[in-house]
């Protein structure tokens, strides 16, 4: 491990900085499954909205 030792005797520690690396752009599969998936978030939402209204209109 990386250490660095002061004036005073003390270490310090560092880290292990992972690799940067450049993100890619998503493919148009990948978009297109982003865009299922949240318009099934976006339903699945919905009916959790639509099922706490109808449950709190019962009593």
């Amino acid at each position: 491990m990386p250490y660095t030792t002061d004036e005073g005797g003390r270490l310090n520690n560092f880290a292990i900085e992972p690799k940067v690396y450049q993100a890619q752009e998503p493919t148009q599969a990948e978009k297109r499954n982003y865009l299922i998936l949240g318009a099934i978030a976006v339903a699945f939402v919905g009916f959790l909205v639509y099922v706490a209204f109808a449950v709190s209109q019962v009593s």
